[in-house]
């Protein structure tokens, strides 16, 4: 039996194990939460690297890829710096391939009843498979990026202005302490509501689950939520706000969406290469199991 394990900065009250089969290949599949402390991290990625066949960092990204371009984040490299043996993803392939079918499935599935075309994208330059979707669909884009992770209530509205701001500020980011670029440990269970005014232009959100609850009003009547990873506590706060639709990018086993760079490392420990997985061999992968975005209905 194959096993992918994703070693996570956030809190362990999200961690799961599950066994799956995919592509006639059984495998576990299971999040570990550090609650933020990255020295267990870094002895957990040194400790079970070679006994396990994939590794998925969660809670961090170790580098962004807009246009073409990735721009390392540092402090996130370091994490696994150790691991020597057992191959290593943080689900950007999946955010640049499975996350590129965003839109289409939507319009696919429920495009009639998304009415205007507009879309707040919590974070353009993590999530650019998903800009990508959004705006080959004909969206309006929001995406949020200098509030949500700087504070700063300033919208970038188009692609020529999100590859300017990945030009300009992601190699200063890049060398950020992690704990400033993402929320970590309980942290990420706080929900402080901000940047209401986007919320409600928006008929779609889009990001990160932890991105699109942190600042979340009380309120989300009739909207679209297009986001992962998911536990059955956030399906719950999204029903109880009034979103009419859940959209995750990955599939729901028992009850969750696991994070793309869980997905991901799954996929990795399945094809058995011993490395990350091409784009193209994603795509390849994604095509023989069939596998793309799901829609729920939580309200009417």
């Amino acid at each position: 039996m194959k096993r992918a394990v994703s070693v996570s900065l956030g809190s362990p009250t999200r961690d799961k194990r599950v066994t799956v089969t995919l592509l006639d290949e059984e495998i576990t599949i299971e999040r570990i939460g550090t609650n933020g402390d990255v020295q267990k991290a870094i002895q957990l990625y040194n400790e079970l690297d070679g006994k396990v066949d994939a590794f998925g960092v969660g809670g961090i990204d170790l580098g962004v890829t807009v246009a073409g371009r990735t721009y390392p984040l540092y402090d996130a490299l370091k994490l696994v710096a150790g691991v020597k043996h057992t191959p290593v993803v943080d689900g950007g392939g999946l955010k640049h391939t499975l996350e590129h079918r965003l839109a289409q499935t939507i319009e696919r599935e429920i495009g009639d009843q998304v009415q205007p075309k507009r879309v707040l994208i919590t974070a353009g330059v993590d999530r650019y498979g998903s800009v990508l979707s959004f705006a080959e669909a004909g969206y309006e884009l929001l995406m949020g990026d200098l509030g949500f992770a700087l504070g700063l209530p300033i919208p970038i509205r188009t692609l020529r202005g999100l590859h300017f701001l990945a030009r300009v500020l992601l190699p200063v980011l890049g060398h950020l302490p992690l704990e400033w670029l993402y929320p970590t440990g309980e942290k990420q269970e706080e929900i402080v509501p901000k940047f209401e005014a986007w919320y409600n232009w928006a008929t779609v959100i889009a990001g990160d689950c932890l991105y699109v609850k942190r600042h979340m009003p009380d309120r989300l009547d009739g909207k679209v939520i297009a986001t992962n990873p998911t536990t059955e506590a956030d399906v719950e706060a999204f029903r109880q706000r009034g979103v009419r639709y859940l959209v995750t990018s990955t599939p729901r086993l028992e009850g969750r969406s696991f994070g793309t760079n869980m997905m991901e490392a799954a996929l990795v420990a399945v094809a058995g290469k011993g490395r990350p997985l091409t784009t193209e061999e994603l795509e390849e992968m994604l095509n023989r199991l069939k596998l793309e975005p799901t829609i729920q209905q939580l309200n009417e």
